[in-house]
């Protein structure tokens, strides 16, 4: 992102370690003019912004600061991240009754001034709130979405790649040759991994994925899909165990939805939004292939898919659906 595409302010709501790496990555990669860290804790919001700041000299022209929700006037994006973590051994889900309450809070304080921008919800469960939020907020479809399945997506693409073998961790080998892998509908249990769309670029030609696997007779049947699918749903979990949270990743994605939203860049991401007939599903937020400009999602993708793919995503949404209706 150049210069002349920088966008102009962001504010991050909530300072914990997501919130707080989103900001660090932002300021490093040198994606905004100014970034704005917003916390209940304002002794905590300083903290971090004066961690990240003292570093900046050599790296770019970021200006940071802690912030009240007055700041959050004529943001170019609004991103909220505050709510508390998903403890060792509970599913997204568990955090449901907790997280509305904060984000309720949050968009009361938020809404007296918001003019313009996106607002862009990466707390859990991010389908749940994005819907919350959107309600909340009355803004144009699509102005509030969520982040929904991107990061699903691309643990998909890194253990698809993994397994073909066109990508070692050990390596110079790129992910770029896998592409079109879909992680869509509820970012939990029910998420959905769209294997018809994927496609493998070698220097023989573009395979699907199927194809590919018999070209290089590499094991490819359902018991693989499924070895492959459930990898990629507890990775999550799995790094939970290991160090107690998620967040580099987190924010890692965060900056790939600011280039797409504000720079030169043009991409399919799996996030999260209410449906208003995609798929044939309405008025549940899942995450469905997007494409996204400055004011949020510009449209929603109708790819084909199979039809255990369209069975399983409708089913997804039947999930989430039940869940908003109970609270």
């Amino acid at each position: 992102m150049s210069s002349k595409e920088k966008i102009g302010k962001i504010a991050i709501i909530g300072a914990g370690f997501v919130g707080a790496s989103i900001a660090y990555a932002l300021t490093i990669t040198d994606r905004a003019k100014e970034v704005i860290l917003i916390d209940v804790d304002k002794k905590k919001a300083v903290g971090e912004v004066d961690d990240i700041a003292h570093g900046l000299a050599n790296l770019g022209s970021v200006a940071i600061k802690a912030g009240e929700y007055t700041d959050c006037k004529d943001c170019d994006l609004i991103i909220v991240t505050a709510g508390r973590n998903r403890r060792p051994g509970e599913s997204r889900l568990d955090m449901i009754k907790d997280n509305l309450v904060i984000i309720r809070d949050i968009a009361s304080k938020m809404k007296p001034y918001y003019t313009k921008g996106a607002v862009l919800m990466v707390s859990n469960p991010v389908d749940i709130l994005t819907y919350e939020m959107d309600k909340l907020m009355g803004l144009p479809s699509g102005r509030v979405f969520g982040m929904g399945c991107l990061l699903d997506s691309s643990r998909f693409t890194r253990t698809v790649a993994e397994y073909i073998g066109v990508f070692d961790k050990d390596s110079k080998c790129s992910l770029d040759s896998v592409k079109h892998c879909y992680i869509l509908g509820e970012h939990g249990d029910s998420q959905v991994p769209v294997y018809s769309r994927i496609t493998v670029c070698s220097d023989d030609g573009e395979y699907s994925l199927e194809d590919y696997c018999k070209h290089i007779g590499a094991e490819w049947d359902e018991e693989k899909k499924e070895e492959l699918s459930a990898t990629v749903k507890n990775m999550g979990a799995s790094i939970i165990s290991a160090k107690g949270r998620t967040h580099y990743g987190i924010a890692t994605c965060v900056c790939a939805i600011a280039d797409i939203m504000f720079g030169d860049k043009q991409s399919t991401l799996a996030v999260s939004s209410i449906l208003n007939g995609e798929y044939g599903i309405s008025d549940v937020a899942i995450s469905v292939p997007c494409v996204l400009d400055r004011n949020g999602i510009k449209e929603r993708k109708e790819f084909p898919l199979s039809d255990e793919e369209l069975a399983a995503l409708r089913e997804s949404a039947v999930r989430v659906k039940e869940v908003i209706d109970n609270q």
